[in-house]
């Protein structure tokens, strides 16, 4: 399934490439897999899975606080750069597929929010004024990063390339709360 998403994409991708790929039946692809999204499904719980692990085994809970923030940003990228065509599958794709992957996307979503908030919970990022990121807060990050992910895949770019801006982002948006007197203006309606 991942050759085939990274050469054709999922849309244009049938169980008869898959198992033509995998060298196998189709009787043994229906043994585990009920359909093409099924497989899918079991690929990218797969893959998010191995993402978590990774980004959070990337993390230096010790190290200062914007150090933690850019290696796992920079596990986020490494992690997406390694499978593009898979990362924007599981971006664009999911969405319109059926209820088991939407049921992957919302799983995975929230252990994406966990991983964020239990990284966030350090005793050097609550020394620099940092409390635990709220549910909210990580949603925006994840959204953010899943976003820039799939413009940069679908534009051409390489995802390192917007690694710095990635970072960036990320800081301004878990670090410590402003001084006061450089709060942001507050919207009007």
């Amino acid at each position: 399934m991942a050759a085939s998403v990274t050469d054709l994409g999922y849309s244009a991708t049938t169980v008869a490439e898959i198992v033509r790929r995998a060298r196998t039946s189709r009787r043994t692809f229906y043994e585990n897999f009920s359909d093409r999204e099924a497989c899918l499904v079991a690929l990218l719980t797969e893959t998010n899975r191995q993402a978590v692990d990774t980004i959070s085994a990337a993390v230096d809970p010790s190290a200062a606080w914007e150090t933690q923030i850019r290696q796992a940003v920079h596990a986020w990228i490494t992690n997406a750069e390694s499978q593009p065509a898979v990362m924007l599958s599981w971006i664009r794709d999911v969405p319109a597929l059926g209820l088991a992957a939407r049921r992957l996307q919302r799983e995975v979503t929230e252990s994406f929010i966990t991983m964020i908030r239990t990284l966030s919970d350090t005793a050097e990022l609550r020394s620099a004024g940092i409390a635990m990121v709220s549910r909210q807060r990580a949603i925006m990050l994840i959204g953010g990063l899943r976003e820039l992910t799939a413009m940069t895949v679908e534009s051409g770019g390489r995802i390192s390339d917007v690694s710095a801006e990635a970072v960036d982002a990320a800081v301004a948006l878990l670090g410590p709360p402003s001084a006061p007197g450089n709060q942001p203006a507050a919207l009007s309606d």
